[in-house]
């Protein structure tokens, strides 16, 4: 009975992560639809109308790096990474989940690494208002932010992969 409230935590815990993962990748994949429009809209301005605008360019560059941030929680949820099966299709789920949590504490190492430096960045980018050197001269706050707050989620996300490999160990169920 008293581990009873710990399951409950770690079934709420990845409950929520998960979803959190689905509705923020959800958003990154609409991400894609406005990279091409403002893409269109700089080729048709720059090329049509002979009136280029600065800021399509560096907008498409934030939007891509938006996509690439915000996906990487749902991409680890759903297991749709880049992987060397050369072992690990012969395993069994016992095996694999062995081996997942091997790679996934590589994982959460390189992320906290990662983690640091985004918060040292994002410090920096506040302390110093800091811009892009360029025509258009946006803010790099925003994008800064939203990249701690995906390693952040990344990191979550880990932590449930986590649960779920010691719950196919263990033979738990935690849906």
């Amino acid at each position: 009975m008293g581990s009873h409230w710990l399951l409950n935590a770690v079934r709420f815990h990845v409950r929520v992560v998960d979803r959190v993962s689905d509705f923020i990748g959800l958003i990154a994949m609409y991400l894609i639809f406005a990279m091409v429009a403002i893409l269109l809209l700089d080729a048709i301005t720059r090329n049509v109308i002979q009136i280029p605008l600065h800021w399509c360019i560096e907008a498409a560059q934030f939007t891509l790096a938006a996509y690439y941030f915000m996906g990487g929680a749902m991409t680890l949820k759903n297991n749709d990474h880049v992987r060397m099966d050369l072992f690990y299709d012969g395993l069994s789920a016992k095996g694999k989940a062995k081996l997942d949590l091997v790679t996934i504490t590589c994982l959460i190492f390189y992320l906290a690494v990662l983690l640091i430096g985004s918060l040292s960045s994002l410090e920096y980018a506040i302390d110093t208002n800091e811009t892009r050197f360029s025509m258009w001269n946006p803010s790099m706050i925003p994008i800064k932010a939203l990249m701690v707050g995906c390693i952040v989620l990344m990191l979550l996300q880990s932590v449930s992969l986590i649960f779920k490999h010691v719950a196919t160990i263990w033979e738990f169920e935690l849906k």
